[in-house]
């Protein structure tokens, strides 16, 4: 086991990482057959998503709600790689970055999803790479949400209180976006999509990172608010999500 209590496991191309906790039997019995869509397609327990540049798909197995996410380029990059990325040593690999942080945010007990498993295929000095994760029970992007109603004054405080409390915690998102917010049903927020993202040292001076992360937040809001009626996103429905940051970093 490693430190971040997954299981490496090598295969012919390269190595997984692995919560044998959560995966029980199908650890041995499906093996590298865990990120082929179509295996989970035979079994009839899959279902394509639209989620971000990466391609997605929510997988249903006995009590189990999972995500398996492909990772893919973004950018002009993707004309000429669309899922390969440059070897620079395993513990640098993308998905297993994910999985570490992602491992370390849910062992806190923070808004984020838990690790499953985690898998990069070598090929020379490219790879490219998947990550299962944990599905957040009964939630949608914030993006969605809005695009079928206004999200209350407690929703926005608690979307606030959950970055804050992520922050506090060093995770620095690399990507902060209205579809990387989960709004579930009772209003409770987590956040998704970590690729990219660092741990960092939390401390008094020398933040600009957490406010680099809430401008982003801000644009893709804006963005996606030209479309919808005025109601849904407004400078007043910021300053409650600010609000409800604040209230972390005061203790109120």
């Amino acid at each position: 086991m490693t430190k971040d209590g997954g299981r490496r496991i090598a295969t012919s191309k390269g190595a997984m990482l692995a919560d044998p906790n959560c995966l029980g039997n199908l650890l041995e019995a499906a093996g590298e057959a865990l990120f082929d869509p179509e295996y989970w397609q035979r079994r009839g327990e899959i279902l394509a998503v639209n989620r971000g540049r990466g391609a997605a798909w929510f997988v249903s197995t006995g009590t189990h709600q999972w995500v398996l996410r492909h990772f893919r380029r973004g950018g002009c990059i993707a004309m000429f790689s669309r899922d390969r990325y440059i070897w620079t040593g395993e513990s640098r690999v993308r998905c297993f970055a994910e999985w570490r942080m992602l491992s370390t945010l849910s062992g806190l007990g923070l808004p984020v999803p838990k690790p499953v498993a985690a898998r990069y295929r070598r090929t020379g000095l490219r790879y490219c790479c998947d990550l299962i994760t944990q599905r957040i029970p009964d939630a949608d992007p914030l993006s969605a949400v809005l695009a079928v109603n206004s999200v209350p004054e407690p929703v926005w405080r608690g979307i606030g209180a959950a970055i804050a409390r992520l922050h506090r915690a060093g995770a620095d998102h690399a990507d902060l976006n209205a579809h990387n917010v989960l709004i579930d049903d009772k209003g409770a927020s987590s956040v998704i999509d970590f690729d990219r993202g660092r741990l960092r040292e939390y401390r008094g001076g020398g933040r600009a990172w957490m406010q680099s992360n809430l401008r982003r937040l801000r644009r893709s809001l804006q963005k996606i608010a030209r479309d919808l009626p005025r109601d849904r996103f407004s400078d007043e429905a910021w300053d409650w999500l600010l609000a409800g940051y604040r209230s972390q970093e005061t203790g109120s």
